[in-house]
């Protein structure tokens, strides 16, 4: 019953959206992911991915990249990446659930969760990319602070499931990394380091496969799991004991 990690699934089996125009390594990533996921991941292991998993528009494209993880092996919690624009209310994401059957996924959003030694908390988080028109009509200050209240929200949520007789680790996770090579986004690690995280883990970053794997600030270790980035394998998340 381990925990793993990966992001970026950028699943399209229903969208002409293919993601091999970004380079070699992303040819055939679909079976890739498929092959990775079930030569590392048991039924009983649970897989948070990291953002960005479908690049479907609606529910009627989204139901084949559903189905495809559905039948991964272990249970799968799910958060949200900029590109996930089927993402709607919590109440509509499980009617979808429901209609469709999916049994061992969930979605991480403003709420936390319990997995063996830890407790996982995450949001989307922010990401200043000029180049990239990521949110429209709004500024980063806004922007940064809706996602800091998010990021509250979850780990409140966390605090909440904490049990004295049965301590857990809070696990972070953004799709966004809150520091990349010159980027920083200290209300984001402010807020991390406050409530005492020590581990946060991010997506989103393609193509950098010179990047160090952990980037070490505030004490707190942010690990990049995007899918390419990892060879579309998921990570393993050990308790600190087996660090």
């Amino acid at each position: 019953m381990a925990l793993f990690t990966i992001g970026d699934l950028h699943l399209s089996l229903s969208v002409a959206k293919p993601m091999d125009v970004f380079g070699p390594r992303w040819e055939n990533y679909t079976e890739k992911i498929k092959a990775g996921w079930e030569n590392t991941v048991g039924e009983n292991d649970t897989v948070l991915v990291a953002g960005d998993i479908s690049w479907a528009m609606n529910a009627e494209e989204l139901k084949p990249d559903f189905d495809f993880i559905e039948a991964l092996p272990g249970k799968k919690i799910l958060l949200k990446g900029n590109h996930d624009y089927w993402w709607q209310t919590q109440a509509k994401l499980d009617k979808f659930l429901a209609a469709g059957g999916y049994k061992t996924i969930s979605f991480l959003h403003n709420n936390a969760y319990i997995c063996e030694d830890f407790i996982l908390c995450g949001s989307r988080g922010w990401y200043d990319e000029s180049k990239d028109n990521l949110v429209k009509n709004a500024s980063n200050t806004k922007i940064i602070a809706r996602e800091v209240q998010r990021i509250k929200f979850s780990l409140d949520a966390g605090s909440a499931l904490e049990d004295a007789a049965h301590p857990r680790e809070k696990i972070m996770f953004l799709h966004f990394p809150a520091i990349f090579k010159g980027y920083m986004c200290d209300e984001i690690i402010a807020t991390l380091y406050k409530y005492g995280i020590e581990r946060c883990y991010y997506g989103h970053i393609h193509g950098n496969y010179e990047a160090p794997p952990v980037i070490n600030y505030a004490d707190i270790d942010f690990t990049l799991v995007s899918s390419d980035y990892l060879g579309f394998i998921p990570m393993k998340i050990a308790p600190k004991k087996e660090k």
